[in-house]
């Protein structure tokens, strides 16, 4: 219709004329409350910027000779970080002699991936660069991905050594084995730091004072 017909209209009904498409032919107008029509497409913004906002990056460090319990501690945290839809690089670094039995580090990285897929997905395969295995994990969709165990009220999930690759779980046996036998030793004997050992008691001294 003609501009004015349509400024009469907007005006008859207590609204406003706000052109939406300027570049089309003819023109295209809609006869709109200008208030309201401003609060949703600044709310179609704010919306539109939270589905494309940057994901950060959060690291888990890992090592060969990890403990079956505490790499359960760092899978929870992995899969609380996918959850928040944060990415997640998983380094595992190699120390001395370690080096020389990359596979053991290998056959760590793969069961951490394993027990991670329902939550993230591998950005590319684990890469040995220097002294480490360096992988990025994306999170999965929503609408994809396993829940949080945090929120269904699950335990958290906990790695034994049965769960590890036996080669791997034969070495860690053996290391806290080791680890044992090694505070066992080195356990002083009654309080390891007595802050009575040298204060002497009246009366308990072996040597007896002087007669009067």
């Amino acid at each position: 219709m003609e501009l004015n017909e349509a400024i009469t209209r907007a005006r008859n009904q207590g609204l406003d004329l706000v052109e939406i498409a300027a570049t089309a032919e003819p023109p295209v107008c809609r006869i709109v409350d200008y208030g309201k029509f401003k609060y949703e497409m600044a709310k179609r913004e704010r919306d539109s910027k939270k589905s494309q906002h940057a994901h950060s990056v959060k690291e888990i460090q890992l090592s060969p000779r990890i403990d079956p319990h505490d790499l359960g501690i760092k899978l929870d945290h992995a899969v609380g970080f996918l959850c928040e839809d944060h990415k997640v690089k998983v380094a595992l670094r190699f120390r001395a002699r370690e080096m020389s039995r990359t596979q053991i580090g290998q056959a760590v990285i793969e069961k951490f991936l394993k027990d991670l897929a329902p939550w993230g997905q591998v950005d590319f395969p684990p890469k040995l660069i220097g002294r480490s295995i360096n992988v990025m994990i994306s999170p999965l969709a929503k609408n994809k991905r396993a829940k949080n165990p945090k929120d269904t009220g699950q335990a958290p999930s906990k790695l034994h050594e049965k769960d590890l690759p036996p080669q791997v779980a034969a070495v860690v046996a053996s290391q806290n084995k080791e680890r044992v036998s090694t505070d066992a030793a080195e356990q002083p004997s009654g309080f390891g730091n007595d802050a009575f050992a040298n204060l002497e008691v009246p009366g308990t001294s072996s040597e007896r004072p002087p007669a009067p």
